[in-house]
């Protein structure tokens, strides 16, 4: 509404759309005019355009800026708007609040970076592998997605190390990168903390007491004391501090849990229905069909509509048909029926004879044709529509589409291909503004048909010959036209009217609105379809009335127009919406002159919801003064599929008002009609929309299962039998009989009658004096645990906690969403640029509450989206079916989220409650031997004699062999023969003796990169009698969290010794020892394998010779590793079997190794692949960090390494080293994908070992290949294992963790009873081997720790066995394959770590799975990690995309984990890339992220606190 003083053409384009938003904003009743105008002063004022502010004394006068016009045509504030305006539920809804006030609720605000939704610069983003701590290729598996990233951070580690000790740490002062070793060392305490579950860091003093971790935890009591004190985090902590707040809100007593509940047993979820009893029941007798009055026969009625038209074109030519509106409100031009008539026999004439030639026309009768013509331009439309049913081809009148990505136009192309269009009419200047590709032709639209295009302007018309004439038949059962309708899942489905029901439906109207010829009717609405068409189109035609179109872009530029216009005209019906009535209201105090006396019917098309009854109340209250009766306000309802349901008819003047019915909401919901009486807050107002149509009868049936007729005092669906309704669904035959073809049943289930009844979607009851009421339709209604809610009235209840600074009143989706067998309620609406954070916040939690209150329902998701991006029907309401599939697919981008699933999800499965232990283990080894299962253990085959225990001699003999090369490709190639390494060793040792004052037995830390150095450090160490203990080194690039884990490591295994003594081994002495070490027993201590395990825990081994003897042994003849053979080995050399594969098993067994130390793929990716080619290497080694950036890195690259000569064919075997169960979907692409490079899909396996015995399982060359099983998910949550089949619901896929190794036997015990199970159970794995490790290292010597984990005995069955504990969950299965010996063979499955599971409402969850779900439910989603927190589940997912869809991963986390796991997220952490630490083994450490998270050091995008 710009001033016409204004030249808004003359204003800057950002000016012109403010100004457009501010007449949006006042026409939907955002801003008050006051508000408005001061608004616009502003805007016209600021700086760079100096027009003329003064506003003009009329009325807000139109715009003539060409963008406001488009941006109000097509942007209205739709039909979802001031409708649910209510004085008594604003009231209601208000007292609702007051109640809440009282026991005020402090709800955790979500976090969310500052920087959230713009797309961050580098400095923002997360260094990379500041997470990985002490154990850094975490960064391998992360730089296919982190390239650019890395590439910054290469440039300048200086700016990330100064950055990552500046925002992760405690202290304030930024250290030089030149002393930052030093420093860090010496303060360990102020940096990042290591990737050790600590207590608060200590003070390096004279002592140091050691983390609980270090010393190593007891299983079973270490995880609870860790979860209920916040080790490691400040007490302050405001994460902690939110989720205090969270668990208080989550004990407050909820709404009690619904009748229905699910059992979880362990074959499926059944739900076992428990009916309430004080459910209200319906209680009246059966409802009798209502009949309409009788269609009356008048006998100048006109045989069929065309008919009508010809004869008012002959007979009454000038006078005037339709009248439209230009942009500001007065009238463009006026067509006659003379002018109708005429133009309309040109357009068939044209379409019949001028399409396409003589023997081949383009258009048949009988044809469809589309029309697209914009509401502007009505008169343009009459004349194609009439144009069509003269040529007797069927029109399909659609809304223009505005691009190609339209909202809807997908479901429009599925109309005009199930209707088969491919001609569509149109004009010329809506041609024009059509999108066009750049050679000039129209745009293919998404999901469209291909469509020719016809213009239809009077200048492209011919004049038919004298000797045409259109036929007319009798109206007859063929179809008319075809109306579009959006169904509740948004598919656009087209309603075909015969001709006989179109006729028909005219009578009908006719005779209920009284109309008589020459009448004036004002219509606002949409002519194209529904009441606009049928009455301002069809029906006026019928009776010569003279219509006078308002379009809604009138609307938008002056609002009063209509009311002008009844005024001007004298006219005697008017059609309207809610909408139209409050805007005229807004407007009405500049027209004080205005008169409406004229009126005699004032239909109110959306009068069927019941939220129109205050609008009707307001306006007749502002314009009774203005001569506008009350009696003539009259309400309809409507169906596409029954056309015209019912219609008020005018009442005699001063005869009472039909009474109104104030129900109870609660009765409603369950379906029931209950008079409200006792709490006014939950009370529906509805007013009735009059009788049923004339000819028409009329049942109310049951809305869900067989069409039953409702009692006197139930709501059902309306169903209508009438000769003027809809026939069916164009092309659609099934769609058509559940819906045209009903014939409604008694109580017994016996058909009422033979007559098929229309259902017409609407929600309602017959009331006294058989006048209709209606409650809403089925397409908007939410079942929610059996109750039925109706989207409407929680808008209104939504709108009625005053969201004036929060969110646009017009501009709010409700639906619901199907989540774990309910549906469940979801609020979308568009927030105001300028509301806070915490107004926005402050507003859902009030709606929550009011909704709560009200309707009895809880909210499962309530979302606020920036304004202007919710997708818009054209008429510019919101599209619900759009905006419900952007919320599921993850694109709606909110600005403002919250998630209540702990509120609203009350069908959860009961808790299992863990019962007393009655059952002894002897009495489950002998229940599991009656019932036939054997007992779960395994052997590996028999490992001989070994020849030699004394590592250091057997290191000897085999160093003084023949060459035995070792190869490091990369920058540098180094290679050394067994000689030149033995030499190298002795010169260590000699230096060591020299220079170190060491004494037998004690701890040397080897700091080398991966190398030869390394090899020969170790070996000097053993000569010398000396422990070596490897570590990595810090990371150049990441010294300030890598620094400090070696700092700890150094001072565990220096025993916390005054000084620490480092000794260059670059240019050593050309000395021999004097003589070299021989430990007197083969039990001796040989070296310490230190590693971070997955739970954060720091733990050191004690490795004897004799086990590393037996170890290389063991995998020998596995491997069967002769001297003859090559080996590649791409692992770390720092703990585990990554160390003994290195440093151990090639000089034992005699074979040549060639060791790529994964750090090198950094540089060059295809290293490790081309080695294997060149070198012919049969047997391979690697980690799942290397396979993983193999496959995301080289994955498209295959066909370039095909070229280039790269062949996989020679490998047989490449097993990933792991301590975890196998990663199966990653082992399955890298067969896949490197399957065109000859890699044998057998080739890949796996291996398992733990902190007590390296090495347990490892696929050999002899046995068979790895089998997979698939097992039920609910099982295994019950330690139980049941397999299924391949593709079951809840299965999950296991792949066999390698062959046991010779020597080793393994048994499954329960972890409580130490009692061994059988092979259906999923217990904790138990090893025996003479190559398991001694013990942990410890300082103080913990004995009850160690002869827990080392020297365990079964409690019953052997005794005597002593056991060591993996800490390990499995299971194992006797496969039908045979091993070496003949037998069958049986499988070890490893499922997870034991200190890692989640005990969850009583059951065991392994966060993998739970893992593997998220990552799934985005395509954003580049990696998750889960841990519990007090009981509450904390998800941390990694976004890959834009910031902008952070918010949307809330919902979609939340859904998954609930559907997939029956478990509600308490927690949702969005982060960046690389925040989830990796250890160099590539898996997730947990723990320790959690700590971060704990003591807010994760700098995250976003933290969703679920309700």
């Amino acid at each position: 509404m710009a001033d016409r003083g204004v030249d808004l053409s003359a204003l800057p384009k950002e000016v012109r759309d403010q100004l457009a938003e501010l007449d949006l904003e006042l026409s939907e009743g955002d801003i008050t005019q006051k508000g408005y105008e001061k608004k616009k002063a502003k805007l016209l004022l600021s700086p760079g355009h100096s027009a003329d502010p003064s506003p003009s004394p009329e009325a807000p006068g139109p715009s003539t800026s060409s963008a406001s016009r488009h941006h109000r045509a097509h942007r209205s504030g739709g039909a979802r708007d001031e409708r649910y305006r209510s004085d008594i539920h604003t009231e209601a809804v208000q007292a609702a609040l007051a109640k809440h006030k009282e026991e005020k609720m402090a709800l955790p605000m979500p976090t969310k970076r500052r920087s959230a939704f713009v797309q961050s610069p580098i400095d923002t983003c997360t260094p990379p592998d500041t997470s990985s701590a002490s154990e850094d290729e975490g960064s391998l598996r992360r730089k296919a997605a982190l390239s650019a990233v890395l590439a910054q951070s290469l440039q300048s580690p200086d700016y990330w190390i100064n950055r990552s000790v500046q925002s992760s740490s405690t202290s304030s002062s930024i250290t030089p990168a030149a002393s930052l070793l030093a420093d860090v060392l010496a303060h360990t305490q102020n940096s990042v903390p290591p990737d050790v579950t600590s207590s608060t860091p200590q003070e390096r003093g004279s002592r140091v007491d050691l983390p609980p971790a270090v010393r190593g935890m007891s299983r079973g009591q270490s995880r609870s004391s860790m979860l209920d004190t916040a080790d490691g985090v400040p007490v302050n902590s405001r994460v902690s501090t939110k989720i205090q707040q969270l668990l208080n809100t989550l004990k407050r007593p909820k709404r009690p849990p619904l009748s229905e509940f699910f059992v979880d047993d362990s074959e499926e979820i059944v739900e076992v229905p428990q009916p309430d009893p004080n459910t209200p029941k319906p209680e009246g007798r059966q409802i009798i069909p209502v009949k309409g009055e009788p269609l009356g026969v008048v006998s100048n009625w006109p045989p069929a509509l065309q008919a009508a038209l010809a004869r008012w074109g002959a007979t009454q030519a000038k006078s005037p048909a339709l009248t439209a509106l230009d942009i500001t409100g007065k009238p463009l031009y006026t067509l006659t029926y003379g002018k109708l008539w005429s133009r309309s026999l040109k357009l068939a004439y044209t379409l019949l004879n001028k399409l396409g030639t003589k023997t081949e026309p383009v258009l048949q009768p009988g044809d469809r044709v589309a029309l697209v013509y914009p509401n502007s331009d009505p008169g343009m439309f009459w004349v194609a529509f009439y144009g069509c049913l003269l040529a007797e081809v069927i029109p399909v009148p659609i809304e223009v589409p505005l691009s190609r990505q339209d909202a809807g136009s997908q479901q429009i192309g599925f109309l005009l291909g199930s209707c088969g269009v491919s001609l569509a009419l149109t004009s010329e200047v809506c041609l024009k503004g059509l999108p066009k590709t750049p050679n000039g032709e129209i745009i293919q639209f998404k999901g469209w048909p291909r469509m020719k295009w016809v213009v239809t302007d009077t200048k492209y018309l011919t004049k038919p010959s004298k000797d045409w004439q259109p036929h007319i038949p009798t109206a007859n059962t063929d179809t008319a036209y075809i109306e579009y309708k959006a169904s509740k899942e948004g598919t656009v489905m087209g309603v075909a009217v015969s001709k006989i029901s179109m006729l028909t439906h005219c009578q009908a109207l006719s005779q209920a609105c009284n109309y008589c010829e020459g009448e004036t009717l004002v219509n606002v609405l949409d002519c194209k379809k529904d009441m606009g068409m049928w009455h301002g189109v069809l029906t006026s035609v019928m009776n010569r009335i003279h219509t006078i179109t308002v379009p809604y872009a009138v609307m938008k530029a002056c609002p009063m127009s209509w009311v002008q216009r009844v005024h001007i005209h004298k006219a005697r019906v008017a059609l309207v919406k809610c909408r139209d009535l409050h805007w005229a209201m807004m407007a009405h105090k500049d027209q004080r002159d205005t008169n409406l006396s004229s009126i005699r019917m004032l239909i109110v098309a959306d009068g069927a919801n019941p939220w129109s009854v205050s609008s009707c109340d307001a306006f007749l209250n502002v314009f009774q003064s203005h001569g506008l009766k009350p009696e003539v306000i009259c309400p309809c309802a409507t169906s596409p599929e029954a056309l015209t349901v019912a219609i008020r008819r005018p009442g005699a003047r001063g005869a009472p008002l039909p009474a109104r019915a104030i129900l109870s909401m609660g009765g409603l919901s369950h379906g029931v009609i209950r008079v409200n009486t006792e709490d006014k807050n939950s009370a529906l107002t509805v007013q009735d929309v009059g009788h049923i149509m004339p000819g028409a009868l009329m049942c109310i049936v049951k809305p869900d299962g067989p069409p039953q007729l409702c009692k006197t005092d139930e709501i059902g669906e309306i169903v209508i039998n009438s000769r003027a309704g809809g026939t069916m669904y164009y092309g659609l035959p099934g769609v058509t009989k559940n819906t045209f073809e009903v014939i409604p049943v008694n109580q017994a289930g016996a058909p009422i009658g033979e007559i098929p009844f229309s259902r017409t979607g609407l929600l309602g009851f017959v009331g006294p004096g058989s006048l209709v009421f209606v409650v809403g339709k089925i397409e908007g209604l939410l079942m929610v645990s059996g109750r039925r809610h109706n989207a409407d009235d929680l808008v209104a209840t939504a709108l009625a906690v005053e969201p004036v600074k929060t969110v646009y009143r017009g501009r709010i989706a409700v639906f619901s969403v199907t989540v774990f067998y309910d549906e469940r309620i979801v609020i979308v609406a568009e927030q105001r640029p300028d509301a806070s954070e915490e107004d926005s916040f402050q507003w859902m939690s009030r709606v929550l509450q009011a909704i709560d209150s009200i309707h009895q329902v809880g909210l499962y998701c309530l979302a606020l989206v920036p304004a202007n991006t919710l997708p818009k029907t054209p008429l510019g309401g919101i599209h619900i079916c759009e905006t419900k599939q952007n919320f599921l697919e993850g694109n709606l981008h909110p600005c403002n989220i919250l998630m209540c699933p702990h509120t609203c999800v009350t069908n959860l499965p009961k808790p299992r409650q863990k019962q007393p232990v009655d059952v002894g283990p002897a009495s489950m080894l002998v229940g599991n031997l009656v019932a036939g299962k054997r007992i779960a253990q395994a052997t590996g085959r028999e490992l001989g004699v070994v020849e030699d225990q004394d590592l250091i001699r057997k290191v000897l003999l085999s160093l003084r062999k023949t060459l035995n090369p070792k190869l490091l490709p990369g920058v540098a190639v180094c290679t050394a023969t067994c000689a030149q390494l033995h030499k190298r060793a002795e010169k260590i040792t000699a230096t060591l003796m020299e220079r170190g004052g060491l004494n037998t037995g004690d701890n040397v830390v080897l700091l080398y990169p991966p190398g030869i150095d390394l090899i020969a450090a170790f070996y000097g160490c053993l000569y010398a009698g000396v422990i070596p203990v490897t570590v990595r080194p810090p990371h150049p690039q990441n010294l300030a969290a890598t620094l400090p884990t070696v700092r700890m490591i150094i001072d565990v295994k220096t025993l916390n010794s005054e000084s620490v003594s480092f000794i260059l081994s670059n240019d050593l002495p050309r000395k021999r020892p004097p003589h070299i070490y021989k430990p007197p027993t083969a039990e001796m201590l040989a070296y310490l394998d230190f590693s971070v395990s997955t739970t954060g825990m720091l733990t050191g081994v004690k490795m004897s010779h004799a086990a590393v003897s037996t170890l290389c042994r063991s995998i020998k003849l596995q491997c069967e590793l002769y001297s003859s053979r090559q080996i590649a080995i791409c692992l770390d050399p720092y703990c585990g079997l990554g160390f003994v594969l290195w440093c151990l098993s090639s000089v034992y067994s005699g074979h040549q190794s060639i060791l790529i130390p994964p750090l090198e793929l950094e540089s060059s990716l295809p290293v490790w692949l081309s080695t294997l080619s060149q070198y012919k290497i049969r047997d391979t080694f690697c980690s799942y960090s290397v396979m993983e950036l193999c496959t995301k890195g080289l994955g498209t690259q295959t066909e370039m390494l095909k070229a280039r000569g790269l062949n996989l064919s020679c490998v047989r075997s490449c097993v990933v080293i792991a301590e975890e169960r196998p990663r199966l979907a990653l082992t399955q692409s890298f067969s896949k994908l490197f399957k065109d490079l000859g890699l044998s899909p057998r080739a890949v396996s796996t291996a398992f070992g733990s902190r007590v015995n390296l090495a347990i399982c490892l696929q050999g060359t002899a046995g068979p290949d790895p089998s997979t099983v698939y097992v039920d998910m609910k099982s295994l949550r019950h330690d139980r294992v049941r397999l299924v089949e391949r593709g079951a619901p809840q299965s999950l896929p296991l792949m066999e963790s390698g062959t046991i190794l010779p020597g080793v036997r393994v048994i499954i015990v329960n972890p409580e009873t130490r009692g061994p199970l059988g092979d259906s159970h999923l217990g904790e794995i138990w090893v025996n081997s003479p190559h398991s490790a001694s013990g942990y290292y410890t300082i103080y010597g913990e004995e009850s720790l160690q002869a827990d984990h080392f020297n365990t005995r079964l409690s019953f069955g052997e005794p005597h066995t002593l056991w060591a504990r993996t800490g390990y969950l499995g299971f194992i299965k006797r496969t039908e394959l045979l091993d070496a010996s003949g037998d069958r063979h049986d499988a070890l499955f490893v499922v997870g770590s034991l200190d890692e599971t989640l005990e969850l409402r009583g059951l065991r969850y392994h966060p993998i799975d739970i893992e593997t779900s998220v990552s799934r439910a985005h395509r954003s989603i580049a990696e998750s990690a889960v841990f519990t927190w007090t009981n509450l589940l904390v998800v941390v997912a990694e976004l890959s995309g834009s910031e902008q869809e952070a918010l949307d991963l809330v919902p979609l986390v939340t859904n998954v984990v609930l559907e997939e796991h029956h478990l509600i997220v308490g927690v949702v952490v969005i982060v960046d890339p690389g925040v989830i630490p990796i250890n160099s083994r590539g898996e997730k450490q947990r723990m320790h992220l959690r700590d971060s998270f704990l003591a807010d050091q994760l700098d995250p995008i976003y933290v969703a606190y679920n309700m």
